[in-house]
């Protein structure tokens, strides 16, 4: 969509520096399914705050915050506005074993040693896409990449009249940044040289973190751990207490047709699982339809208490 495009613009404009070095980091067991807790942020009244600034702050990707607070001027909010921190997650469902990366929430989970840590993460344009359905493994880790544009890439930016070179070299400026992980066999989780891109669709296909959040996993994951691409813009479960939830996030566009649309929301396609789920006696239909609509990419719980 056209206001995407102009976000993505202003955004790299105003790109902050990141936060604290970990991700955001949850004791889990095999059972868990939901974590963290939902935090709210005030912006100062007399300064000037970015929508990015506080998505790096929280660990967020700037479209988890835009979902969380759909009302807010997505580049620069207003000065005193009361922001949504959407740290409250439903996990995917998958093996709670190595890295998930989820492309339609735009996060990547590791597991280890009890534990599951999160990160925003960018992914592929539309026509170079993120894989969305994968099992792999890490093949192997580089400090200090360099890039080797594909002829395609290579035309399409000469095209647009900048031209790449054959091969970048390692540095600040390399677009995969200072570390890079290869799954696959070509396929790679890197950093970036441009902080603007977490939480939306702009690398050629690839994972990109924002770099101190690359650097902490680069060194926390060994060689050979499994990774699982997935596409789950709807999660759901029933909690132990008898509570159900649902998270909704917008389902990634398919087609350019999909993307240069004027509506709001892109259509779903939910899944067996999704349709099943929607037949869970004792959900308010109500609420689950609110849900679906609003997209806000935070738990909603279905059955609340009737007093």
């Amino acid at each position: 969509m056209q206001t995407v495009r102009s976000m993505i613009l202003a955004a790299s404009l105003f790109a902050a520096a990141g936060a604290a070095n970990a991700g955001l980091i949850y004791p889990v067991s095999d059972s868990t399914r939901m974590v963290g807790e939902e935090q709210i942020y005030k912006i100062d009244r007399e300064g000037t705050t970015t929508m990015e600034y506080v998505a790096a702050k929280y660990k967020l990707g700037l479209s988890n915050m835009i979902e969380a607070n759909p009302k807010v001027d997505p580049i620069v909010p207003r000065r005193g506005t009361e922001l949504v921190i959407p740290q409250r997650v439903i996990l995917p469902d998958a093996p709670h074993e190595g890295i998930v990366v989820n492309s339609a929430e735009m996060r990547l989970f590791y597991y280890r040693g009890g534990q599951v840590e999160i990160f925003p993460i960018g992914i592929g344009q539309l026509g170079k896409g993120t894989p969305i359905s994968w099992v792999t493994k890490v093949e192997r880790k580089k400090a200090g990449p360099t890039w080797t544009p594909t002829a395609a890439m290579r035309a399409e930016y000469a095209a647009a009249g900048d031209p790449l070179p054959a091969v970048v070299p390692a540095g600040p400026d390399n677009p995969m940044g200072l570390y890079a992980m290869y799954v696959g066999k070509l396929f790679a989780i890197h950093g970036t040289n441009a902080d603007f891109g977490i939480g939306l669709r702009v690398s050629h296909g690839c994972v990109r973190l924002r770099n101190e959040d690359n650097e902490v996993i680069w060194h926390e994951v060994p060689v050979g751990t499994r990774v699982q691409f997935t596409n789950q813009p709807i999660k759901h479960f029933t909690a132990p207490d008898g509570g159900i939830y649902i998270e909704v996030h917008q389902p990634l566009s398919r087609t350019s047709a999909e993307f240069d649309s004027d509506e709001a929301n892109t259509p779903f396609s939910f899944t067996a699982d999704d349709l099943a789920f929607f037949k869970t006696p004792g959900i308010d239909q109500d609420i689950l339809e609110r849900a679906l609509r609003e997209r806000s990419g935070r738990p909603v719980l279905l059955n609340p208490a009737q007093f």
